[in-house]
């Protein structure tokens, strides 16, 4: 298993942020369970570019961390639901904004990563 070699700076406040928010699909797996998206089959639709397994690594991660709750229903066939609970509900007027302000630059970040693709070709 993978072990950082920096400590976490454990006293800055983005930095507790970020141990939750850091990982690719993080963010929109907590946007999409605010929406009602909360399935795990519905998850992956929603993010098609991502992979069950990385995508259950972090819906683990965030549970650990209390942002969201798995709900288990024991039935056949077996169900999974993910919510958000109080916690996890305070982030979201961070991530709706961090949303807001990617859509608002969207033209020029595209440009920036089309130019960096380019580049690396």
């Amino acid at each position: 298993m993978y072990e950082k070699k920096m400590p976490l700076p454990l006293e800055c406040g983005l930095a507790m942020t970020k141990e939750i928010l850091g990982g690719k699909w993080k963010p929109n797996l907590l946007l999409a369970i605010s929406i009602g998206i909360n399935r795990p089959s519905q998850l992956h639709r929603e993010i098609p570019q991502s992979t069950k397994r990385v995508l259950n690594l972090q819906l683990k991660e965030l549970e650990e961390f209390e942002m969201i709750e798995k709900k288990i229903y024991h039935q056949l066939p077996p169900k999974v639901e993910y919510r958000l609970t109080e916690r996890g509900e305070t982030l979201m007027p961070i991530l709706r904004q961090m949303n807001e302000w990617g859509d608002n630059n969207r033209s020029f970040i595209k440009s920036v990563i089309l130019k960096r693709s380019k580049a690396l070709d």
